[in-house]
Parts: structure tokens; sequence; C-alpha cells
């Protein structure tokens, strides 16, 4: 590392409050540059209003770890036990949620542990490549690949015989998941994993399924 960089930063061991504050302020500047990497390769109805900001302080935290550890093991393993009571409250549905949360991760990590050409490197590699493997963006209809749709029936009805035809305008995959009844067994509940024909609208499939006599409920969502 330059040698002026490494007199404006220290090292995690012998830093200066300022240097210490210099060091917090680029995982800060990391955090929002990996924040803003993921505004814009994410659709913007996937996202999560608080999870930039989480990354954020992500990079921020990680990077006053090896502040606060050094080079003591003890401290370490300390540090782990005290985190091992904290538990996530919302679970991270899309996996590439948890890729970014690991980004921020990582590269707090190495502004903490004065890597910061480590950070560096990191994001514009890692950036990059999250702009060419990003997910494709919703097809013209809303809804891109499979999605859940969930219907309640009245007991006795043939599900076959009431949806195909709806089925057969707006759907070009229909699958089963689950089935099972509700109302103390007065209603039917079945899950299907579903795909849109190109040119069909989610809110025509809810509309056709919801003046079918006996259809008491529809629910499409998005993904799996």
């Amino acid at each position: 590392m330059p040698i002026w960089l490494t007199e404006a930063v220290g090292t995690p061991d012998q830093s200066t409050a300022l240097q210490m504050a210099v060091r917090l302020v680029v995982a800060f500047l990391c955090g929002c540059t990996i924040a803003g990497i993921y505004r814009w390769v994410r659709p913007s109805d996937k996202i999560m209003p608080t999870f930039p900001a989480t990354l954020v302080l992500l990079a921020i935290l990680c990077a006053m770890l090896p502040l606060v550890i050094g080079q003591n093991v003890a401290w370490a393993f300390g540090l782990v036990g005290a985190l091992s009571i904290v538990r996530f409250r919302t679970v991270v549905e899309d996996t590439h949620d948890i890729t970014f949360v690991i980004f921020a991760v990582l590269v707090g990590m190495a502004v903490g542990a004065d890597r910061l050409i480590v950070a560096i490197v990191g994001m514009a590699v890692t950036g990059i490549a999250a702009f060419l493997v990003r997910p494709r963006q919703g097809s013209e209809n809303g809804f891109a690949g499979d999605a859940r749709l969930s219907i309640r029936l009245g007991i006795g009805r043939d599900p076959e015989t009431m949806l195909g035809s709806v089925f057969e305008r707006l759907l070009s995959k229909v699958e089963l998941t689950s089935g099972g009844t509700s109302k103390q067994g007065a209603s039917l509940d079945l899950n299907y994993r579903v795909r849109l024909l190109p040119d069909a609208k989610p809110t025509d499939l809810i509309n056709q399924l919801n003046l079918i006599e006996g259809v008491q409920s529809v629910e499409l969502r998005q993904g799996r």
C-alpha cells in the first residue's frame, strides 16, 4: 500500500481517532457505492426500502471489527460468541440479495483490515459482474418467469372443469403444487405454479377466475 495512504488511515492496531474516522468514512462511501450498484441492477419493485441502508451500515460495522479486535484472538472469539445471539427477523427470499449482503460484509472487512486496494478492486470487479449478470427485468405483463397462484373454491367443485378454460387462454404453464381444505372443510385451497402467456395480464387472470361461480378468492404472486 502507498506510504501516503498508510499514513492517512494507519493500521488497525495503531490508528489514531482521526485515522479511525477516515477508515470508517471510506467504509461508508464504499457502502454507498454498493447500495447504488444494488439499486442499479435490481428491479425497483423488488427492492425493500430498508435494504440499501442495511448494506451501507453493514460496511461500516464490518470496518469497525478489525479496529475493535486488532490482533487479539481472544477478543475475536468473544465477539463471535456475543454476535451469535443475534438472529435475522426477516427472511431474505432472493439469493441475489444475499450476495449483496456478503458483498457489503467483505468490502467493510477489507477496509477495516487496511486492505483498501482489495476493497476498491473488489467493488469494481464485483460491480461490473453484477451488472453483466443482473436478472432480467419483468416482461410486458409485469411477471418474469413463474408465478404462484392460490385459489379457494367451494367444496365439491371440480377444479379442472371450472378453471381449465381460463388456464388454457391465459397460461402457458400450470402445475399444481399443493392443496388442502379450510373453513372447517367447507373450502378447497389449491396452489399452482403458473406462467402467463406473453400477451396475458395478471389482472385478466385474476378477474376471469373471480367471475367463475364457486371461486371464493384468488391470489397471484411473483416468484416460485
